[in-house]
């Protein structure tokens, strides 16, 4: 079940009124979740487990003094500056 945009799914019977709490609950605190998954435990209460949204980013590294994302707006000689640098492991 889809409930505002994230898949919802319980191994009990649920209305849709306590699934949509469990949604709210999750968003609350993670609020780029994509799944959540309820499971009734043995003394009554509920385990919620979710999994959040894979977010693309890019990488920014501190290469000779400047802020980049990748080398390739830069001209021949500071390109040659950052392939002559020592790379350490």
């Amino acid at each position: 079940m889809i409930i505002d945009g994230v898949r919802i799914t319980a191994d009990f019977k649920a209305d849709h009124e306590e699934l949509e709490s469990y949604v709210k609950f999750v968003k609350k605190h993670v609020p780029e979740v994509s799944s959540v998954e309820v499971k009734l435990c043995d003394d009554g209460a509920v385990d919620l487990n979710w999994t959040a949204r894979h977010e693309k980013f890019e990488r920014i590294r501190r290469i000779t003094g400047y802020l980049t994302g990748d080398l390739t707006t830069w001209n021949d000689a500071k390109q040659a500056e950052e392939s002559d640098r020592v790379k350490h492991q």
